[in-house]
């Protein structure tokens, strides 16, 4: 399973309570669209930094990061190239 597939399982899973992956588009806005919440946009980090064996700063917690799968993903690349 790919990057983008695993993001889109755990926020599936743990924000929209489904498994159907047609629920949730890879552009859909989660933070702004009210999937993801604050609190979540911490759990989505927590996954990732252990998913990924990454660093998120305090500086890098941004919407922009986390707003889309998408965005996710691309953030998640950025970071494991570093």
């Amino acid at each position: 399973m790919d990057s983008r597939q695993t993001i889109r399982s755990f926020i599936l899973k743990n924000f929209l309570f489904t498994d159907d992956a047609s629920a949730l588009a890879d552009d859909a806005a989660l933070i702004r669209g009210g999937i993801v919440d604050s609190t979540g946009v911490l759990e989505l980090i927590e996954f990732l930094e252990e998913r990924y064996a990454i660093r998120v700063a305090p500086e890098e917690m941004i919407p922009a990061h986390f707003d889309s799968i998408d965005a996710i993903d691309a953030f998640v690349a950025r970071k494991r190239q570093a």
